[in-house]
């Protein structure tokens, strides 16, 4: 089934219809609720493309599903090129979902709403741009275009200590970026002395030849930058401040797309390019994410704010993400790809109920709260539902990718399968402790008004058909993704 012309430019459609939105949204600078209703337009449509590329990636057709290249800066060298395969493809189709649960979400924002909605569309576009891009300068551009406004979502419309963790989000992602610039450049300069041919092409670099000091050196300089971003520990300290201060849709859009873009990119550029300089480094790698899921998940269980103890998850999660690329294995791969994915809906999820309970009672506390199911059992039971796939209970989203990781990682470093296993069991105990506190635990000082309403209904229950489908059938998932794994460990250019 193709059902959509691969000639037509439905990549560039993709990455211009939130910058159109955004642009009309700031036109309706008189009219909150004009640029609302153009936000949720917007995110829509694109969803709806991005669901049609997803349904229309033939897996048998080459490499790539849908390409597009043209000239841009012809005297660097410089190319407009995107393309979609299996390696981005998920993420395209959870940054078009993931976006109009971000709108449905902020419909409560009542400062500054067009400006809000407009730089939530223009940040659509730069995740859209940094999944997409295969030209480096390209892709550099769309990595700034994509910090700029989350960092104004936090500085503007965070909590109470917005500005300090704007500016440590800021700070640590700038330093990040310009290590990759640099890393960029100098791979630009080597190819062309090598070659006479100017071009920043992720293909044409992946040729030069290096020898091994500045392979590595180059290497490291892409993947800080990309592991500030997943975040891995110890690089990881300015996420739990972002997701504390951040709006319910900044913290929706951190933990479902922006953490996506440093682990896919670490695959799409650092270990790509770099093949002989990843090898050497898989170790390190494990190492890192091992820590990190051991380290997040004991910080996430001395939490009191919920908000902070998710945000903590996440970098648990991520840590057995980069277990698995480092176990280099064609299942492990695949499964870091789905819990990519599953890892976007279910703590994108978690974060929307968060900040529906917050509105309800004024408090995100364990102590305060307590008893929410006698009072609110709708809100409850998916509360109960996100939490358990969270903790990777069989039949929901995160088991299927974390089974691929841990069974790739038994395949070829067992070691790491049994320390993963163990990091895997101290999810559960603070998941469980949240669920009792909130759910269970004797009543707090919180008092909770009501249940789900329809808009409440309208965020969960897609999330819940995601949820349940990657749970019960992941297969739909992961065929895509076979191909384009098979040549990122087959070597080929």
């Amino acid at each position: 089934m193709t059902g959509l012309d691969p000639t037509f430019p439905w990549l560039t459609i993709l990455l211009l219809l939130p910058v159109a939105g955004a642009l009309l949204c700031m036109a309706a600078a008189h009219s909150p609720d004009g640029a609302r209703r153009i936000a949720l337009v917007t995110t829509f449509a694109v969803f709806v493309i991005s669901l049609g590329l997803f349904v229309a990636a033939n897996p048998a057709a080459g490499r790539w599903f849908f390409f597009e290249d043209a000239p841009w800066i012809t005297r660097f060298g410089i190319r407009y090129t995107i393309g979609l395969d299996g390696l981005n493809l998920l993420m395209i189709l959870l940054t078009g979902f993931l976006q109009v649960v971000a709108v449905l979400i902020s419909w409560p924002v009542k400062r500054h709403v067009p400006f809000f909605f407009a730089l939530l569309l223009v940040m659509e576009t730069g995740v859209l741009g940094v999944f997409l891009a295969l030209d480096l300068v390209l892709f550099y551009l769309f990595w700034e275009v994509m910090l700029v406004p989350m960092f104004l979502l936090i500085f503007v419309w965070g909590h109470h200590n917005r500005v300090a963790a704007a500016l440590k989000f800021f700070l640590f992602t700038l330093a990040g970026s310009l290590l990759m610039l640099v890393g960029i450049i100098a791979l630009h300069v080597i190819h062309r002395d090598q070659t006479g041919v100017a071009t920043f092409a992720l293909d044409a670099l992946r040729t030069t030849q290096l020898d091994g000091a500045t392979s590595m050196w180059l290497f490291a300089a892409f993947a800080v930058a990309f592991l500030i971003k997943v975040p891995i520990v110890p690089l990881h300290t300015w996420l739990p401040d972002a997701h504390t201060e951040a709006p319910t849709a900044g913290s929706v859009d951190l933990a479902g797309l922006l953490l996506k873009t440093g682990a896919y990119a670490m695959l799409r550029f650092g270990l790509y390019l770099f093949p002989a300089a990843a090898a050497r480094s898989l170790n390190l790698l494990a190492i890192l994410a091992l820590i990190g899921l051991f380290h997040a998940a004991w910080a996430a269980y001395v939490q009191t704010d919920i908000k902070r103890l998710i945000a903590y998850s996440s970098v648990a999660h991520l840590g057995l993400v980069v277990l698995g690329f480092a176990a280099w294995d064609a299942v492990a791969l695949q499964g870091s790809l789905l819990l990519m994915l599953a890892h976007g809906i279910t703590t994108g999820g978690l974060f929307a109920l968060v900040a529906m309970l917050e509105a309800r009672t004024g408090t995100r506390q364990l102590e305060v709260l307590g008893g929410l199911w006698r009072c609110a059992p709708k809100l409850s039971a998916f509360f109960l539902l996100f939490a358990l796939s969270s903790l990777g209970l069989p039949g929901l989203a995160n088991f299927s990718g974390e089974f691929l990781i841990l069974l790739g990682a038994f395949r070829t470093q067992p070691i790491w399968g049994v320390l993963a296993m163990c990091g895997v069991v101290f999810a559960a105990a603070y998941m469980l402790r949240m669920l009792r506190g909130v759910l269970w635990g004797p009543s707090g000082q919180a008092v909770y008004c009501h249940d789900l309403t329809g808009r409440e209904y309208a965020i969960l229950l897609p999330m819940t058909v995601f949820l349940l489908w990657l749970g019960l059938y992941p297969q739909t998932f992961l065929v895509p993704l076979q191909p384009a794994v098979a040549l990122l460990l087959g070597g080929a250019p």
